[in-house]
């Protein structure tokens, strides 16, 4: 059986890897796919917490290799000219940068590639864009 294609925002993957509180489980049901801004985003606020004492040093290195790990199991998305070019645009209304390039990024794949996606965010802002723009959202409502 086909695991259905869902769109990995870095809020869903880092709410796992601190271990907090409403954290998506059974991730490996979803054939993952992000954009390769996720890794970055991911990596800087482990490293942000580490720098302000809210993660230690083993606790950053167990972390960095669990998302190592993780990412080995995710279709990263180059960011290509086109999705920034479109990042820069209307699909975002009034989502940041980093927000609209994830949301276009999950726009594009699923345009390119003739299959529909799910937008797995804890964020609210960025879920009501991907609901808007035409991708499920899980879990909707956003928490």
């Amino acid at each position: 059986m086909d695991r259905r294609r869902a769109y990995l925002d870095s809020s869903v993957l880092l709410r796992r890897l601190l271990r907090q509180p409403g954290a998506l489980l059974g991730l490996s049901q979803w054939a993952l796919v992000a954009s390769e801004l996720l890794e970055v985003e991911v990596r800087r606020t482990l490293h942000r917490l580490c720098a302000i004492r809210a993660l230690s040093e083993p606790d950053l290195a167990l972390r960095s290799a669990e998302l190592h790990t993780f990412l080995a199991a995710v279709d990263q998305v180059p960011i290509s000219k086109t999705i920034l070019n479109r990042a820069g645009g209307p699909p975002g209304g009034s989502l940041g940068t980093r927000n609209a390039i994830h949301l276009v990024t999950a726009m594009l794949w699923s345009e390119s590639n003739g299959e529909s996606i799910v937008f797995l965010t804890h964020d609210r802002q960025l879920a009501q864009a991907a609901s808007t723009n035409g991708l499920s959202v899980y879990p909707w409502p956003v928490p």
